[in-house]
């Protein structure tokens, strides 16, 4: 697995099992709503996500995020 924070771990797994569940990657706000944090907190943990390869994203393209890490190493969602 990638070397992830405790924090980045978790992000991916909401993302991973908010679209298992919705069918649909989260926007934005519905991370800085579950993690209770700011909108450029959210975004800039996106754009590190994204660098480490962890996830990618279609550019300008709304709910695109998509888990890159493989299932079995995604933590359960504390």
């Amino acid at each position: 697995m990638l070397r992830l924070t405790k924090l980045q771990k978790q992000y991916i797994a909401f993302i991973h099992y908010y679209t298992r569940l919705n069918g649909r990657p989260p926007a934005e706000g519905d991370v800085q709503r579950y993690f209770g944090t700011t909108a450029p907190s959210v975004h800039d943990m996106i754009l590190r996500l994204e660098k480490c390869g962890a996830i990618e994203r279609e550019p300008w393209t709304a709910r695109s995020i998509r888990v890159l890490v493989p299932v079995d190493d995604i933590p359960p969602l504390e």
